[in-house]
């Protein structure tokens, strides 16, 4: 895996070499419901609601958003499949409250998986999703 076409092992920043662990604990590991939202109007960001369904339909998905259950089995193929498919696009993963988030994506940065994001707060905590009144698609 690279960092914009540098290898792994170092990161070239002004004329200093940085390891690459390094240059990943710096990178943002989050965003807000807002900044989340202007990226996926953008078409910079493939933003994934990990909820399972029940929540869903009790919110609706976060507008833009994909629906992938962390639960469903072959999660990470899929996620994978979906990283291909909008390739040049940062990921972001939304929940109830940013805690699964959060845990799921250390889970997927132990994996390979450096470079998702996490929605702050989620779709229903302070500054969260339904908090910004940000439109939301109801789930059937």
């Amino acid at each position: 895996m690279s960092l914009r076409g540098l290898p792994r092992r170092s990161f070239l920043a002004g004329s200093l070499v940085l390891p690459a662990s390094l240059v990943w604990a710096q990178a943002p590991q989050s965003l807000t419901a807002r900044e989340a939202y202007e990226a996926a109007r953008a078409g910079t960001l493939l933003l994934i609601d990990i909820r399972p369904p029940a929540e869903w339909r009790d919110t609706g998905l976060p507008q833009g958003a994909i629906g992938l259950d962390v639960e469903t089995p072959a999660f990470e193929v899929r996620l994978a499949g979906l990283r291909l498919d909008h390739r040049g696009k940062r990921i972001a993963l939304i929940d109830r409250s940013g805690a699964l988030a959060a845990s799921t994506r250390e889970k997927l940065a132990g994996r390979g998986f450096r470079d998702i994001l996490v929605v702050r707060s989620g779709m229903l905590g302070a500054g969260g999703w339904l908090a910004e009144k940000l439109p939301v698609t109801a789930y059937p």
